[in-house]
């Protein structure tokens, strides 16, 4: 059990199994590597705690909540790097940014996770259906 105090949330404890590891950290943030998911309430939206730095925190949701025609063609070598062997394991999250009373959703950089190893990294999207989308 890791026991991490963050500015947002107070005092939280992480299983060892529940914590993300992304090897590479997130684009523009090399040193952060490992996070863990806190609900938000009783809604879709997530927040991606960094364990790295518990300042450090995003607002984060599945593509499909704000988007039916979202879908990513993952590059064989990134379900290499996470040992991906059943798609079910497979888990996307795009970030969220609230911009005063806009929500925009990065779908160019979503986040694939391998829920079974919880092994993570942050892709960039080439040629995205979508790349950032203003919510609501």
């Amino acid at each position: 059990m890791i026991k991490l105090s963050t500015s947002r949330f107070g005092i939280l404890e992480a299983e060892e199994g529940k914590i993300i590891n992304f090897p590479e950290g997130l684009i523009g943030l090399p040193d952060l590597k490992r996070f863990i998911i806190i609900d938000h309430k009783d809604t879709p939206i997530k927040w991606l705690q960094s364990i790295d730095d518990p300042d450090m925190a995003f607002i984060v949701a599945s593509p499909d909540i704000m988007s039916t025609e979202y879908s990513i063609d993952l590059d064989k070598t990134v379900k290499q790097y996470l040992q991906i062997e059943n798609d079910n394991d497979l888990v996307v999250l795009v970030i969220l940014r609230v911009d005063r009373e806009d929500v925009i959703a990065n779908f160019q950089g979503p986040l694939i996770i391998n829920a079974r190893n919880m092994k993570g990294i942050q892709i960039v999207l080439e040629n995205p259906n979508k790349s950032y989308q203003k919510i609501g």
